[in-house]
């Protein structure tokens, strides 16, 4: 196969972007905005002084294609950790966008910007599980960043960080499963959907973030 060709961009396109600094915001684990990928998978990590809530676009510069389904944001201990699947070799862009967590504002500006070249691709991509709102507030998921119908589905094991949260539990094809509190933010519980193999079956993990026990918001959607 013939190597990419590494798309041109524009002068000051790459790297940290208008707001990034005055979000808190510094870089963790790769501060060259150009990153080679030998595998097609990797973590990027940014540190963070604020609350801040992210959204993403990863773009194959071949294609213009958006691949959005394969980058999971969580944030722990003031390090927001982007994990990232590449489909196949090439160049691919990402874009990071933030605000603070108390701004309601809709549009989320850009903060930063990578060139990602994946030079192997050798491992299946699988999409990760949908981001709802109150997800980017201070949520870190441990396990299973990843569902899908050829995957083990006897005795999953979750585990969560869920901060404020009064309870936690998955609904799978409108069956509760109630998570047990280890401690602070720390939510886990372990049950099997193999009944629900290959009937593409909705599984949300929600919570209660509010005085009314019986109400329980979206954090994250997974698709069999």
């Amino acid at each position: 196969m013939a190597d990419a060709v590494r798309p041109d961009l524009p002068e000051g396109y790459l790297g940290a972007q208008g707001s990034f600094g005055e979000l808190g915001l510094s870089v963790s684990s790769h501060c060259d905005p150009c990153i080679t990928a030998r595998e097609n998978s990797l973590e990027i990590t940014f540190k963070t002084t604020k609350a801040v809530k992210f959204t993403h676009q990863l773009i194959n510069c071949a294609t213009e294609k958006e691949n959005n389904e394969y980058v999971f944001t969580h944030t722990k201990n003031n390090n927001v950790v982007f994990v990232i699947q590449l489909p196949e070799m090439g160049y691919y862009k990402l874009q990071l966008f933030a605000l603070p967590v108390a701004d309601v504002s809709k549009s989320l500006p850009n903060v930063f910007n990578y060139l990602i070249h994946c030079t192997r691709a050798m491992q299946p991509v699988y999409p990760y599980p949908k981001q709802y709102a109150q997800w980017k507030e201070g949520c870190f998921l441990t396990k299973p960043l990843i569902l899908h119908t050829d995957a083990k589905l006897t005795n999953i094991a979750w585990s969560v960080d869920v901060p404020h949260a009064k309870g936690v539990a998955v609904v799978a094809d409108g069956e509760w499963y109630h998570f047990e509190n280890r401690g602070g933010p720390v939510w886990e519980a372990t049950f099997s959907l193999d009944q629900l193999r290959g009937k593409n079956a909705k599984i949300t993990l929600n919570a209660n973030l509010s005085d009314d026990e019986t109400k329980y918001c979206t954090l994250l959607e997974y698709k069999l």
